[in-house]
């Protein structure tokens, strides 16, 4: 079954951006990516069917002895990180939530856009994070229909990709944001993108770095044998997809810098294989 691990899984590319982060701050742990490319994306999806998928995914991962999952999707943290938590109360998991917070903290104009999913707006943890940290902030949002779509297929910088972001901006910063939180973890492969929209005046939050910080902590809790000792050199990644391998891997070099064997994995009967 391999090495201990930490697992992280996406509805596609997105969860790539934590990936990074992870491997920034943590080098040298095993890592397990699995992108469910064949339900990407996920955001539109019904909150049921999104648990589903997350449910079948992280029982994968833990097969291949995943220690930790990190769901590295807004919208599946959003539909499914209390539901995974209540049935698998042994595993900890590490989510996704929009950085509305630290938005909410350092404003200086009082206005923050937030860019994510169709189930990350719906979800009740968007709703908490607002209504705890936000009040008295003008929090805008928009779902960038089609973005995800982009990313996926590796047109970071499109005229298509550009045209998606600044119907989502342009109002934004008509109306004073001088944040945009990414709420969406395939956003953050678009942010020189978004800077160039924006201008150097708009601060972009990244979740990506927080989330990494966040395993690091979930780890040092645990006892020190689970994962081993981690070698000084960065370990492989285990990256698999239930879509077409030469998919993902065609997109790995762009962004995370690498070349990299990808696993075929099927959906049979709700369960990944």
């Amino acid at each position: 079954m391999g090495e201990a691990n930490i697992g992280i899984f996406d509805s596609g590319v997105g969860g790539l951006s934590v990936l990074r982060a992870i491997r920034e701050q943590l080098p040298g742990l095993p890592l397990v990516y699995v992108a469910d490319q064949a339900h990407v994306p996920y955001g539109p999806r019904p909150l049921e069917e999104v648990r589903s998928f997350a449910d079948g995914i992280t029982r994968y991962l833990l097969a291949g002895r995943a220690k930790v999952v990190v769901v590295a999707c807004n919208a599946a943290s959003a539909a499914a990180l209390y539901t995974l938590r209540q049935a698998f109360p042994q595993v900890p998991f590490v989510g996704m939530e929009p950085a509305v917070k630290p938005a909410a903290e350092r404003t200086r104009s009082g206005v923050v856009g937030v860019l994510a999913t169709p189930a990350t707006f719906q979800g009740a943890l968007y709703a908490s994070v607002v209504e705890r940290f936000a009040q008295g902030v003008t929090v805008l949002q928009h779902t960038c229909p089609g973005l995800v779509s982009q990313i996926e297929a590796g047109h970071l910088q499109s005229s298509q990709t550009r045209a998606i972001l600044e119907d989502a901006l342009q109002p934004m910063l008509a109306k004073g944001i001088d944040t945009v939180v990414l709420g969406c973890t395939h956003y953050p492969f678009v942010i020189p993108l978004i800077q160039e929209i924006v201008g150097p005046a708009v601060r972009v939050v990244d979740p990506a770095p927080a989330v990494a910080r966040q395993v690091g902590r979930v780890l040092a809790g645990l006892s020190a044998d689970l994962l081993g000792s981690a070698p000084a050199k960065a370990s492989p990644v285990r990256y698999a997809t239930s879509a077409d391998p030469a998919q993902l891997q065609d997109l790995l070099p762009l962004l995370v810098g690498e070349q990299a064997p990808v696993r075929h994995v099927q959906w049979k009967d709700g369960a990944l294989v």
